[in-house]
């Protein structure tokens, strides 16, 4: 079974050497996402503003592989600080509400992240069934 990049116009695109996400085996495994505008401005208003961009852009590079963030396995959040923790679970609880069973995820402090970003998420998600590979 090949890899197969997935690209879409509804999320930024990635500099040059990364691919949004790459489909392979059943699975797409996304490239993290900050909470920008799609010509990768930073979003205002903190990082509940910033994670519920991002989901946005990963819920969008999901359907465009034939899948959905109802498919996510695992999610990672990046957060320049811990002290974010609270917001950014409020707005990622928005995304997943109506997910059961919720992914599994991690949440981990670092240093710095692109453009000055407060958080930044990956995931890894099952294709719908329906899709062909």
């Amino acid at each position: 079974m090949s890899r197969e990049a997935v690209k879409t116009t509804n999320a930024p695109t990635p500099p040059p050497g990364l691919s949004q996400a790459i489909r392979y085996n059943g699975m797409v495994y996304c490239s993290g996402n900050i909470g920008s505008d799609l010509n990768g401005t930073l979003v205002t208003g903190g990082v509940k503003e910033e994670t519920r961009a991002a989901l946005q852009h990963l819920s969008a590079v999901l359907e465009a592989a034939g899948s959905s963030l109802a498919n996510a396995v695992k999610v990672n959040v990046f957060l320049t600080t811990m002290d974010d923790f609270t917001a950014m679970h409020e707005a990622y609880n928005e995304a997943f509400a109506h997910v059961d069973p919720k992914p599994v995820r991690t949440a981990v402090a670092v240093y710095q992240l692109p453009r000055g970003a407060k958080v930044e998420i990956e995931c890894s998600a099952a294709l719908n069934p329906s899709h062909k590979l």
